[in-house]
């Protein structure tokens, strides 16, 4: 209670003190000065930062998105592309199948055991007659 009692009672002093002339003048100098080095360089730092974050929000605008769109179109026509090469090519069943091919030491754990993991049946064929 005696604390604050002290604390109440120094209060109006310090602020009488904080606010005369010469300590008003020394806060001011110290944190309102614009002819500071420091200041200056910071200042330039923000500055260059603008810059150069626009000139990144520009090049990925303008330059980024329409590159994306071109690969993504040559992707498309080579693939396109692909697939027809695989129609003029004889239906799976009418292919040659050697006997390097399909090589089947022991069966898989999945399904009939004849087909690997990642068969697809529009582009594998393996017929066991024929390879034995």
């Amino acid at each position: 209670m005696v604390f604050q009692r002290q604390i109440l009672r120094a209060t109006p002093r310090l602020t009488a003190q904080l606010r005369s002339p010469v300590v008003r003048s020394i806060i001011q100098r110290r944190f309102a000065s614009t002819e500071n080095q420091f200041v200056k360089e910071r200042q330039a730092i923000k500055e260059h930062a603008a810059s150069t974050t626009e000139l990144w929000r520009k090049i990925s605008i303008y330059a980024v998105i329409p590159c994306l769109i071109l690969a993504g179109v040559n992707a498309y026509n080579l693939w396109t592309e692909h697939w027809e090469h695989w129609s003029h090519m004889p239906p799976l069943e009418e292919r040659t199948e050697y006997p390097y091919q399909n090589i089947r030491t022991k069966n898989f754990p999945w399904g009939d055991g004849d087909k690997t993991l990642f068969w697809n049946d529009s582009v594998n064929y393996h017929n066991k007659d024929k390879s034995q």
